[in-house]
C-alpha cells in the first residue's frame, strides 16, 4: 500500500497551484501517511491530541458521551482535514473521540513537523490558510442552516450536501449527527418514500 498511499499524496498536493513539481516530489516523500483500519480510536476523550490529520481515504467520525448516550458531532471523508484545532494547537484534552470507521488513509502531521514543512515550503502556510478559512465558512453557513430547519429539513440537507457518507454510515449514527432519534429519522424517510 506504501506505493498507491504516496501516489494518492501525490494526487492531493498536485491539487495546488501553488506548488511546482520539486515542491510535490519533495513534500510526498516527507510528509507522513499513515493506514489505520477501521475501529482505530486516533483521538480520546481526555487525551491531549499529538496529531492532526488529513483524509486521503476512508471515514472517521468524530462523537462524544452526552448523559451516557453517544452523540456525533462530525463525519470526515475524503478531503477533510480531521482536527480539533483548539485541543490540537492549545495541547488541550479533547473533548471528544476521532474513529476510524472505515480502513483509512490519512496525512498525519504534529506541531514540529508542520513548523519544519511551513519554513522549507512557504507555500503551505498560504494553502493552509485557504483550506481553514473555506473549512471555517462552509461549516458556518451549514450551521445557520441547520439551527433554522427542522427535523425533516435537516435530512434533506444531509442528503444534498453529504452524498460522500450514502451507505457508508449507519443511520443510528446519521440520527445522532442531525440531532434526532433513530426513530424520528425512520419515520422522517417512510414519509419521504411515500412522497
Amino acid at each position: 500500500m506504501e506505493t498507491s498511499s504516496k501516489d494518492k499524496l501525490r494526487e492531493f498536493l498536485s491539487s495546488f497551484e501553488q506548488l511546482g513539481e520539486e515542491a510535490i516530489a519533495k513534500l510526498t516523500e516527507m510528509i507522513p501517511v499513515i493506514t489505520p483500519k477501521k475501529g482505530t480510536i486516533l483521538v480520546k476523550e481526555g487525551e491531549v491530541p499529538d496529531e492532526c490529520y488529513f483524509v486521503l481515504e476512508g471515514l472517521v467520525r468524530e462523537y462524544y458521551y452526552d448523559d451516557g448516550d453517544e452523540v456525533t458531532s462530525e463525519f470526515y471523508t475524503e478531503s477533510n482535514s480531521v482536527v480539533s484545532s483548539d485541543h490540537y494547537t492549545d495541547q488541550t484534552p479533547s473533548t471528544h473521540f476521532l474513529i476510524c470507521e472505515e480502513d483509512c488513509l490519512l496525512v498525519a502531521g504534529n506541531l514540529e513537523i508542520e513548523e519544519e514543512h511551513f519554513e522549507k515550503f512557504p507555500e503551505l502556510i498560504e494553502i493552509s490558510k485557504n483550506m481553514l478559512e473555506s473549512d471555517l465558512n462552509k461549516m458556518k453557513a451549514d450551521y445557520r442552516k441547520f439551527v433554522k430547519a427542522s427535523p425533516k429539513e435537516r435530512y434533506e440537507m444531509f442528503l444534498e450536501n453529504r452524498k460522500d457518507l450514502t451507505n457508508r454510515v449507519p443511520l443510528h449514527q446519521v440520527a445522532s449527527y442531525l440531532g434526532m432519534t433513530p426513530e424520528s429519522l425512520s419515520r422522517i424517510r417512510k414519509r419521504l418514500v411515500k412522497n
